[in-house]
């Protein structure tokens, strides 16, 4: 079903005075972004006419933008990771362990998001792995999936990582499987102090070489005093991770994974009503028993807030480690396959399949057949050419 309203009508109706506004200040990547769910689906980017073979229906069809960011292009694009995926799964249960960055941070990772990122994953990764191979904790390689999101339900900025970790790891000399505990897998008191102390042994690194700029509400930190009293107070501070209830079979992570993997800060279904300058949408209240609320802002806040969340072109916000790491998944992760009793090929390369046929399977929509008549089948008698100078990305 259609989305009453669209993020890209928001953007054609404001995104040019918005620029013009704050132009010098957006970093390239917003002004790209913007331009693509701008252009998604509209003559810009082009199309293309068809008829059906049986009562002659004409449709016209515009292209997508493909950005990672837009609302209306995750839905195929996640599909086919999960197809990916499926062959990654193990006969074990999965747990959900999600690492934060503390509040004090996040101007920080706003104004740096490349490198703070990229710290957060390592951390984060590093934590797992080295007291996962602890004796007194698991002794096993683990594997994981680390999925990173920005943002809070109400589109402030608050960086945390998703980690999708299998119940148990391949031994050292790689001939057992060793599961977790039912109960318990890893101490999350233990899990919050290593990861602050690995996050700010590399956070401290990044600021001797000059990776990391401090500017605007920052730019205090530039002062050696102010900069240890910064770093005194994130030490003392208990950094947020937590594990949510396990998952009990392959079926529900893969579930989980199709809710979170491409999701965009926004999508347009959340999007309940545009009046004016103002634009109101839904979220769910975590504070208040998870109720669903409404929010209104002006629409140049509404845009500031959806762009803090457009990542680094080319960082990957989906990472795999452990025996699920891409050197890992033809060797240990194939023995660890052999060890649970799963079945399938790894390497195993299908055809990809096509995505009509994908959206049928999915939805059971059949695109291919005329909406107007049910009979007959659409043919391409026409390309329209792109308006726009700029392609998808």
């Amino acid at each position: 079903m259609k989305a009453l309203f669209d993020l890209g009508e928001i953007f054609r109706a404001f995104g040019q005075r918005y620029r013009e506004i704050h132009g010098e200040a957006m970093p390239l990547r917003h002004h790209r972004a913007m331009e693509a769910i701008e252009a998604c689906r509209t003559a810009g980017l082009g199309g293309h006419v068809e008829e059906c073979e049986a009562c002659g229906h004409i449709r016209v069809s515009y292209n997508s933008c493909r950005n990672r960011h837009c609302p209306k292009c995750q839905f195929l694009a996640k599909e086919r990771w999960i197809e990916k995926r499926k062959q990654d799964l193990l006969c074990t249960r999965y747990l959900h362990i999600v690492f934060t960055l503390p509040e004090a941070l996040r101007p920080i990772a706003l104004r740096n998001p490349r490198v703070v990122y990229s710290l957060l994953f390592k951390a984060a990764s590093e934590t797992l792995l080295d007291l996962a191979r602890d004796p007194k904790y698991l002794g096993a390689e683990i594997g994981f999936t680390a999925l990173l999101h920005t943002w809070t339900r109400t589109l402030l900025d608050h960086p945390h990582l998703h980690c999708i970790v299998t119940g148990g790891g391949l031994t050292p000399d790689g001939n057992c499987w060793k599961k977790s505990r039912r109960r318990f897998f890893l101490p999350v008191r233990v899990l919050s102090k290593l990861f602050r102390g690995k996050f700010l042994s590399l956070f401290k690194r990044a600021c001797r070489s000059g990776s990391i700029t401090f500017c605007g509400e920052t730019a205090t930190l530039e002062d050696e005093a102010a900069f240890k009293r910064f770093l005194r107070a994130l030490y003392a501070k208990q950094w947020v991770v937590y594990c949510k209830p396990p998952f009990q079979n392959a079926e529900r992570v893969l579930k989980y994974l199709g809710r979170y993997t491409h999701r965009v800060a926004l999508s347009n279904d959340r999007i309940v009503g545009m009046e004016g300058q103002r634009v109101t949408f839904r979220y769910r209240d975590s504070a208040d028993h998870n109720l669903m609320k409404r929010m209104t802002l002006d629409v140049f806040e509404f845009i500031r807030r959806f762009l803090l969340h457009i990542l680094p072109e080319g960082f990957m916000k989906i990472r795999h480690y452990g025996i699920l790491s891409n050197r890992n998944r033809s060797t240990r992760l194939v023995r660890c396959k052999e060890l649970l009793g799963v079945e399938g090929d790894l390497c195993r390369a299908d055809k990809p399949e096509a995505w009509q046929a994908m959206f049928h399977r999915i939805t059971g929509i059949d695109l291919t057949r005329c909406p107007a008549c049910a009979k007959g089948q659409m043919v391409t008698i026409e390309r329209l050419p792109r308006l726009s100078s700029r392609g998808p990305p």
